[in-house]
């Protein structure tokens, strides 16, 4: 058993997902627990639940959380507000103690992308690492999956999310969720090609989180090991993202020479175009079940802080 005193957490942003996460943290964090809760509206609903459940919290953001007791014993930081306002957290923060480990759920992307079942374990010392984006976290390990099989010479993923999901800091980062999304996808997703679109689905009742993936395989590829990694990897999502799934078996269609597809950024390229079909339900700790958009962010980023925890004290992780 783990006799290593928990690494103390302070979460950035008292809104859906910094509330969603310190739920799931108080419920299940296994190295780790929480600080304190940090927001700028005293009023919040977030800071409000955090103090009834013990939890120090601050309206006056990062300086108000520079100014309280627990501040000392934190060492890890989750970033949930906007792109712009974490270069600033960052900035301030690490002016103030150079060891803090920060963990950023925007598109702002000071730090490596990290996705925790492609690339987690590489970047457990890393100062400041990014989660990418709600798309990138569950599309960007199917194309790793395929990638891993065989040459990907191009991947689009299309996330559809319930527009009652998507907040003000998502709405304001739209530009930031494709731009970082398309890197993610070849830096870490393995692709030479990468594009992300996102779909805010107005419907009624809200519909759960849906992405497709497409990718564009070498001509050669060998369908049935492309097929079972696929399986493998959303086996291996699904360990910390309960709720994601396949909706379908993986689809398949050969293109040659005499009718190559023509590709943004490539031109006509022969290859085998590989159909992903997912879906994430939300584990509905604070948020609804169709937000699986915000879930499985939270739940990446405590996946990933549960490997810099663990890191930080040598210890095994719990399987």
């Amino acid at each position: 058993m783990n006799q290593h005193k928990k690494i103390r957490v302070a979460i950035i942003g008292p809104g859906n997902i910094g509330t969603d996460l310190m739920i799931k943290i108080l419920r299940g964090g296994k190295h780790i627990e929480m600080g304190a809760m940090v927001g700028i509206d005293a009023a919040s609903d977030g800071l409000a639940r955090a103090a009834r459940m013990g939890v120090a919290v601050t309206h006056e953001g990062v300086e108000g959380l520079a100014r309280l007791p627990e501040f000392d014993e934190i060492d890890i930081v989750f970033d949930a507000t906007s792109a712009g306002a974490h270069v600033k957290n960052d900035a301030f923060l690490r002016g103030l103690r150079p060891s803090l480990r920060m963990i950023d759920l925007t598109p702002a992307a000071i730090g490596p992308y990290c996705i925790p079942v492609v690339n987690g374990d590489e970047h457990a010392d890393a100062p400041n690492v990014n989660m990418v984006t709600c798309g990138g976290q569950a599309t960007i390990p199917m194309v790793a999956a395929v990638a891993r099989v065989a040459p990907v010479h191009y991947a689009e993923i299309v996330a559809s999310i319930a527009s009652k999901s998507a907040g003000p800091g998502t709405r304001a980062n739209i530009d930031e969720f494709t731009e970082t999304t398309s890197r993610a996808i070849v830096e870490v997703g393995g692709a030479q090609h990468g594009k992300a679109i996102i779909v805010l689905n107005p419907a009624e009742p809200p519909l759960i989180m849906r992405d497709t993936v497409y990718c564009l395989a070498a001509l050669d590829a060998d369908e049935e090991a492309i097929g079972a990694s696929v399986l493998a990897m959303a086996a291996e999502v699904a360990s910390y993202v309960p709720g994601y799934r396949l909706k379908q078996d993986v689809q398949f269609e050969r293109f040659g020479a005499d009718n190559a597809p023509n590709i943004p950024g490539i031109g006509r390229q022969a290859g085998l175009k590989v159909s992903i079909f997912l879906e994430v339900e939300g584990a509905a700790h604070y948020l609804p079940a169709y937000a699986g958009n915000l879930d499985i962010m939270t739940s990446a980023a405590l996946a990933t802080a549960e490997r810099i925890a663990a890191s930080m004290n040598a210890a095994p992780l719990a399987v």
